[in-house]
Protein backbone atom coordinates (compact mmCIF):
# COMPACT_ATOMS: atom_id res chain seq x y z
CA UNK A 1 0.00 0.00 0.00
CA UNK A 2 1.50 3.34 -1.05
CA UNK A 3 1.35 6.62 0.91
CA UNK A 4 -1.78 7.96 -0.76
CA UNK A 5 -3.63 4.66 -0.33
CA UNK A 6 -2.71 4.51 3.35
CA UNK A 7 -3.87 8.09 3.84
CA UNK A 8 -7.16 7.25 2.14
CA UNK A 9 -7.56 4.19 4.38
CA UNK A 10 -6.93 6.20 7.56
CA UNK A 11 -9.41 8.90 6.53
CA UNK A 12 -12.11 6.54 5.25
CA UNK A 13 -12.04 4.42 8.39
CA UNK A 14 -12.09 7.26 10.93
CA UNK A 15 -14.73 9.64 12.23
CA UNK A 16 -12.39 11.24 14.76
CA UNK A 17 -9.76 13.11 12.78
CA UNK A 18 -8.02 16.21 14.09
CA UNK A 19 -5.93 18.47 11.86
CA UNK A 20 -3.03 20.57 13.14
CA UNK A 21 -1.69 23.03 10.57
CA UNK A 22 0.81 25.79 9.99
CA UNK A 23 1.88 28.31 7.37
CA UNK A 24 2.39 25.69 4.66
CA UNK A 25 -1.38 25.15 4.51
CA UNK A 26 -1.83 28.68 3.16
CA UNK A 27 1.19 28.98 0.84
CA UNK A 28 -0.91 27.49 -2.00
CA UNK A 29 -3.25 30.45 -1.41
CA UNK A 30 -0.25 32.70 -2.10
CA UNK A 31 0.32 33.65 1.53
CA UNK A 32 4.07 33.43 2.16
CA UNK A 33 5.53 31.12 4.78
CA UNK A 34 7.48 33.07 7.39
CA UNK A 35 10.48 30.78 7.36
CA UNK A 36 10.66 29.60 3.76
CA UNK A 37 13.48 30.63 1.43
CA UNK A 38 11.26 33.30 -0.12
CA UNK A 39 9.29 33.99 3.04
CA UNK A 40 9.12 37.02 5.30
CA UNK A 41 12.20 36.10 7.28
CA UNK A 42 14.33 36.49 4.18
CA UNK A 43 13.03 39.86 3.00
CA UNK A 44 14.76 43.15 3.64
CA UNK A 45 13.19 45.39 6.28
CA UNK A 46 14.30 47.88 8.92
CA UNK A 47 14.02 45.24 11.64
CA UNK A 48 13.71 41.43 11.57
CA UNK A 49 10.06 40.32 11.35
CA UNK A 50 10.40 38.50 14.68
CA UNK A 51 11.29 41.82 16.32
CA UNK A 52 8.55 43.82 14.60
CA UNK A 53 5.92 41.21 15.51
CA UNK A 54 6.73 41.35 19.21
CA UNK A 55 4.59 42.86 21.95
CA UNK A 56 7.31 45.24 23.08
CA UNK A 57 7.89 46.54 19.53
CA UNK A 58 4.14 47.04 19.07
CA UNK A 59 4.02 49.15 22.23
CA UNK A 60 7.19 51.15 21.48
CA UNK A 61 6.95 51.52 17.70
CA UNK A 62 3.25 51.13 16.93
CA UNK A 63 3.31 53.08 13.66
CA UNK A 64 6.25 51.06 12.30
CA UNK A 65 4.52 47.85 13.41
CA UNK A 66 1.44 48.80 11.40
CA UNK A 67 3.50 49.73 8.34
CA UNK A 68 4.96 46.23 8.30
CA UNK A 69 1.69 44.57 9.34
CA UNK A 70 -0.34 46.13 6.51
CA UNK A 71 2.36 45.33 3.93
CA UNK A 72 3.29 41.80 4.95
CA UNK A 73 0.63 40.21 7.15
CA UNK A 74 -2.71 40.98 5.50
CA UNK A 75 -3.83 39.19 2.34
CA UNK A 76 -7.42 40.26 1.77
CA UNK A 77 -7.69 38.64 -1.67
CA UNK A 78 -6.46 35.20 -0.58
CA UNK A 79 -8.89 32.35 -1.21
CA UNK A 80 -9.04 28.88 0.36
CA UNK A 81 -7.12 26.18 -1.49
CA UNK A 82 -7.84 22.46 -1.76
CA UNK A 83 -6.44 21.76 1.70
CA UNK A 84 -8.84 24.21 3.36
CA UNK A 85 -11.77 22.94 1.28
CA UNK A 86 -10.98 19.28 1.97
CA UNK A 87 -10.90 19.83 5.73
CA UNK A 88 -14.22 21.69 5.60
CA UNK A 89 -15.75 18.82 3.63
CA UNK A 90 -14.35 16.21 6.02
CA UNK A 91 -15.93 18.13 8.89
CA UNK A 92 -19.28 18.21 7.08
CA UNK A 93 -18.98 14.45 6.56
CA UNK A 94 -18.56 13.99 10.32
CA UNK A 95 -14.94 12.89 10.03
CA UNK A 96 -12.83 15.90 11.02
CA UNK A 97 -13.67 17.03 14.55
CA UNK A 98 -11.46 20.13 14.66
CA UNK A 99 -8.88 22.18 12.80
CA UNK A 100 -6.15 23.56 15.03
CA UNK A 101 -4.18 26.23 13.19
CA UNK A 102 -1.19 28.45 13.76
CA UNK A 103 -2.35 30.64 10.87
CA UNK A 104 -4.06 34.01 11.31
CA UNK A 105 -5.64 34.35 7.85
CA UNK A 106 -9.15 33.00 8.51
CA UNK A 107 -9.08 30.80 5.39
CA UNK A 108 -10.30 27.66 7.17
CA UNK A 109 -13.50 29.47 8.15
CA UNK A 110 -13.78 30.99 4.67
CA UNK A 111 -13.70 27.44 3.26
CA UNK A 112 -16.53 26.40 5.58
CA UNK A 113 -14.85 24.81 8.60
CA UNK A 114 -16.79 25.50 11.80
CA UNK A 115 -14.60 24.13 14.60
CA UNK A 116 -11.39 26.08 14.07
CA UNK A 117 -9.03 26.74 16.98
CA UNK A 118 -6.79 29.67 16.12
CA UNK A 119 -3.74 29.34 18.36
CA UNK A 120 -2.26 32.64 17.20
CA UNK A 121 -5.45 34.65 16.69
CA UNK A 122 -6.77 36.24 13.50
CA UNK A 123 -6.18 39.36 11.41
CA UNK A 124 -9.97 39.51 10.95
CA UNK A 125 -10.50 40.53 14.58
CA UNK A 126 -9.22 43.77 16.10
CA UNK A 127 -10.03 45.54 19.33
CA UNK A 128 -9.43 48.77 21.21
CA UNK A 129 -6.83 48.37 23.93
CA UNK A 130 -8.72 50.90 26.10
CA UNK A 131 -12.44 50.12 25.82
CA UNK A 132 -12.22 46.71 24.02
CA UNK A 133 -14.58 47.75 21.23
CA UNK A 134 -14.36 45.31 18.30
CA UNK A 135 -13.24 46.39 14.84
CA UNK A 136 -13.21 44.39 11.57
CA UNK A 137 -10.19 44.12 9.29
CA UNK A 138 -11.40 47.06 7.17
CA UNK A 139 -10.62 49.38 10.04
CA UNK A 140 -6.95 48.44 9.71
CA UNK A 141 -6.65 48.32 5.93
CA UNK A 142 -8.59 51.56 5.32
CA UNK A 143 -6.67 53.61 7.85
CA UNK A 144 -3.19 55.09 7.85
CA UNK A 145 -0.63 55.22 10.62
CA UNK A 146 -1.94 53.98 13.94
CA UNK A 147 -5.64 53.01 13.81
CA UNK A 148 -7.54 54.51 16.74
CA UNK A 149 -10.87 53.79 18.37
CA UNK A 150 -13.73 56.27 18.69
CA UNK A 151 -12.69 56.54 22.35
CA UNK A 152 -9.18 57.55 21.33
CA UNK A 153 -7.54 54.24 22.26
CA UNK A 154 -5.16 52.30 20.03
CA UNK A 155 -6.63 49.41 18.03
CA UNK A 156 -4.65 46.17 18.25
CA UNK A 157 -5.04 43.10 16.04
CA UNK A 158 -6.33 40.03 17.88
CA UNK A 159 -3.09 38.27 16.96
CA UNK A 160 -0.70 36.63 19.41
CA UNK A 161 2.57 38.53 19.11
CA UNK A 162 5.97 37.30 20.23
CA UNK A 163 6.29 37.71 24.02
CA UNK A 164 2.53 37.17 24.43
CA UNK A 165 0.97 33.99 25.80
CA UNK A 166 -1.50 31.80 23.97
CA UNK A 167 -5.16 31.85 25.00
CA UNK A 168 -5.62 29.21 27.73
CA UNK A 169 -9.19 28.37 26.64
CA UNK A 170 -8.07 27.68 23.06
CA UNK A 171 -5.08 25.69 24.30
CA UNK A 172 -7.23 23.52 26.57
CA UNK A 173 -9.67 22.77 23.76
CA UNK A 174 -6.80 21.87 21.43
CA UNK A 175 -5.28 19.52 24.01
CA UNK A 176 -8.66 17.84 24.48
CA UNK A 177 -9.20 17.29 20.75
CA UNK A 178 -5.65 16.00 20.16
CA UNK A 179 -5.58 13.68 23.16
CA UNK A 180 -8.86 12.05 22.08
CA UNK A 181 -8.15 11.90 18.33
CA UNK A 182 -8.04 8.65 16.42
CA UNK A 183 -6.16 10.18 13.47
CA UNK A 184 -3.94 13.26 13.83
CA UNK A 185 -2.94 14.95 10.58
CA UNK A 186 -0.17 17.52 10.86
CA UNK A 187 0.23 19.66 7.76
CA UNK A 188 2.28 22.58 6.54
CA UNK A 189 4.34 23.09 9.67
CA UNK A 190 7.94 22.38 10.62
CA UNK A 191 6.81 22.06 14.26
CA UNK A 192 9.41 24.65 15.25
CA UNK A 193 7.16 27.18 17.02
CA UNK A 194 6.47 26.49 20.67
CA UNK A 195 4.32 26.15 22.69
CA UNK A 196 2.00 25.36 19.76
CA UNK A 197 4.18 22.54 18.39
CA UNK A 198 4.29 20.87 21.79
CA UNK A 199 0.54 20.20 21.61
CA UNK A 200 1.06 17.12 19.48
CA UNK A 201 2.74 15.42 22.45
CA UNK A 202 -0.78 14.89 23.75
CA UNK A 203 -1.67 12.56 20.87
CA UNK A 204 -2.01 8.98 22.10
CA UNK A 205 -3.06 7.24 18.91
CA UNK A 206 -1.16 5.28 16.26
CA UNK A 207 -2.18 7.15 13.11
CA UNK A 208 0.06 10.22 13.10
CA UNK A 209 0.26 11.66 9.58
CA UNK A 210 2.82 14.31 8.61
CA UNK A 211 2.23 16.24 5.38
CA UNK A 212 5.07 18.71 4.93
CA UNK A 213 7.57 19.36 2.20
CA UNK A 214 10.51 19.59 4.65
CA UNK A 215 11.59 17.26 7.42
CA UNK A 216 10.05 17.99 10.83
CA UNK A 217 11.22 17.32 14.36
CA UNK A 218 8.62 14.54 14.65
CA UNK A 219 9.34 12.47 11.56
CA UNK A 220 10.63 9.59 13.67
CA UNK A 221 7.26 9.36 15.47
CA UNK A 222 5.03 9.49 12.39
CA UNK A 223 3.09 6.54 11.02
CA UNK A 224 2.86 8.16 7.59
CA UNK A 225 4.97 10.92 6.01
CA UNK A 226 4.02 12.67 2.76
CA UNK A 227 6.19 15.45 1.30
CA UNK A 228 3.92 16.56 -1.57
CA UNK A 229 2.07 19.92 -1.40
CA UNK A 230 -0.80 19.57 1.05
CA UNK A 231 -3.46 20.91 -1.31
CA UNK A 232 -2.48 18.27 -3.83
CA UNK A 233 -2.48 15.54 -1.19
CA UNK A 234 -5.97 16.37 0.06
CA UNK A 235 -7.56 17.42 -3.24
CA UNK A 236 -9.74 14.32 -3.61
CA UNK A 237 -11.73 15.49 -0.57
CA UNK A 238 -11.91 19.14 -1.72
Amino acid sequence: MNEKELLRKYINESDNIVFFGGAGVSTESKIPDFRSVDGLYNQEYDFPPETILSHSFFIRNTEEFYRFYRNKMIFEDAEPNNAHKALANLEKAGKCKAVITQNIDGLHQKAGSKEVLELHGSVLRNYCMSCHKFYPLDEITHSEGIPTCSCGGTIKPDVVLYEEGLDSYVLDKAVNYISNADVLIIGGTSLAVYPAAGLIDYYRGDKLILINRDKTSRNAHANLIITDPIGEVLKEWA
